[in-house]
């Protein structure tokens, strides 16, 4: 099926085409998939267990979703109207109700096994993508995944729950030992096999052009050292004819599973905002860089920028103020601002360089005033933010939390050397009294050079 439909919740065009197939040494179909032309919502689930239960726990989880999600149109139409006040709704909220909604299915698809001793133990995979203005929404669970194609450049954008990325991040095992553990790909999380998912979530920007592909394993599996293959069939320009395409290559590497892909892509490339698009790799490249985030992989980058804020600030715009209580990070994206203590300028700061990271661990009052040098774009992370990604984000929170102790521990060094500097000056020999001696005839003070032995 394909079709293409402008999204009701903003001002992007959406193009899709879907498809499921059995495969070739299956003999039912237990993915399932959804495409809500309405909510510009896209899901697809792939079913496991005996005697068809996979099949049930998939259509099952299916269902649910969708309905939980569809009682929130109006929580997706103030996010997109950016409304105020009380009915703001952040990236935050609507995620939160992205994973409510998974779990709900859970909770449902676990109820089911547990009523039918012939389907226990049965569940599903999840991946699902809501786009929203222009940001794109992704909630998953298992090893169902979402790619994206973007300037013919593909990534990856889900993890798999898999025992073998659990040891990787968790850095049990070396990789070359991982790789001798036979249930290495074995999945760690999926909805219906408990009561509670743990489904993850992404946000990202989206751009005129960007190409979306989700599917189950019965796709990707045939793909993992052929990315550059991947891309080129996703770059075809029809979405029918992509997922034809990738439906034909994974049956013609084996079919071994059953197949499902939905092709999604946003706007036109051709009316591609290049301004925007760069806007967008910047802050990526200037999170990348800094020393506080240094260490963190590509997909941890994109979930920092999810809790992210971009504030404008004129010429002469105060950003903080000395002695004011802080909660938020700043992070220079373009122009300059300047540092004041008093009315003494300590330092200019310009793209890449950021200030006020010790509100993140602590409040108290600000050490010095900050003002816009120009028209300026600050990356924020506040405080509550911050604390939200070390209590869901373990192995992202200890990565954060050891740069945090390098940096801190780096500036308190500098403290130290800074006062040692001050102790030597101070200890040093005041000769001001033995270089001035008065003149008796006008009490005037005379400098007098000190004497030089002479040389032999």
């Amino acid at each position: 099926m394909g079709s293409s439909i402008v999204d009701e919740m903003g001002v992007l065009e959406l193009h899709y085409s879907a498809k499921t197939d059995v495969g070739r040494q299956r003999d039912h179909n237990e993915d399932n998939f959804l495409v809500d032309k309405k909510l510009s919502l896209f899901l697809v689930c792939d079913g496991m267990g005996g005697h068809a239960a996979g099949e049930v726990a998939s259509a099952l989880a299916v269902r649910v979703i969708h309905e939980e999600i569809k009682r929130e149109q109006d929580l997706f139409q103030d996010y997109v109207a950016a409304k105020t006040g009380v009915d703001r709704v952040t990236k935050r909220d609507i995620t939160n109700m992205l994973e409510f909604a998974v779990n709900r299915a859970s909770a449902r698809v676990h109820a089911e096994a547990v009523r039918d001793p012939t389907k226990r133990g049965m569940g599903t995979t999840l991946v699902l993508l809501l786009i929203l203005g222009q940001q794109a929404f992704i909630t998953y669970c298992g090893d169902s995944r979402v790619y994206l194609l973007r300037n013919s450049v593909l990534e990856q954008l889900t993890q798999d729950h898999t025992v073998y990325n659990e040891l990787i991040r968790r850095k049990k095992l070396s990789r070359e030992r991982i790789e001798e553990i036979a249930p290495k790909n074995a999945i760690t999380r999926a909805v219906g096999v408990f009561d509670h998912a743990e489904p993850e979530s992404l946000v990202i920007d989206v751009i005129s052009g960007d190409r979306f592909l989700l599917c189950s394993d019965g796709l990707s599996g045939y793909f993992e050292d052929q990315l550059e293959r991947l891309g080129t069939l996703l770059s075809e320009p029809a979405e029918e004819h992509v997922v034809e395409s990738l439906v034909e290559a994974a049956n013609e590497a084996g079919g071994k599973d059953n197949i499902t892909t939905i092709v999604v892509t946003v706007g036109d490339a051709a009316a591609r905002d290049e301004t925007r698009a760069r806007r967008i790799q910047l802050q990526r490249d200037i999170l990348a860089r800094m020393p506080l985030f240094r260490p963190l992989n590509d997909l941890e980058i994109l979930r920092l920028l999810q809790v992210t804020d971009i504030r404008s600030f004129k010429d002469g715009e105060v950003v903080i103020q000395e002695g004011e209580k802080g909660e938020d990070l700043f992070i220079v994206l373009a122009g300059e601002v300047k540092v004041r203590k008093g009315e003494t300028d300590l330092a200019r700061l310009k793209p890449g360089e950021h200030f006020g990271e010790m509100a993140l661990i602590r409040s108290q009052p600000r050490s010095a005033t900050v003002v816009s040098n120009g028209d300026s774009e600050l990356i924020v992370l506040s405080r509550s933010e911050f604390f939200e990604i070390l209590r869901k984000e373990h192995q992202l929170a200890v990565k954060l939390l050891w740069q945090f102790t390098g940096v801190l521990a780096e500036r308190l060094a500098q403290t130290n050397r800074e006062l040692g500097h001050a102790r030597e000056e101070l200890a040093a020999e005041d000769i001001t009294a033995e270089m001035f001696e008065e003149d008796d005839d006008d009490n005037r003070k005379t400098l007098v050079a000190p004497s030089i032995a002479p040389t032999k």
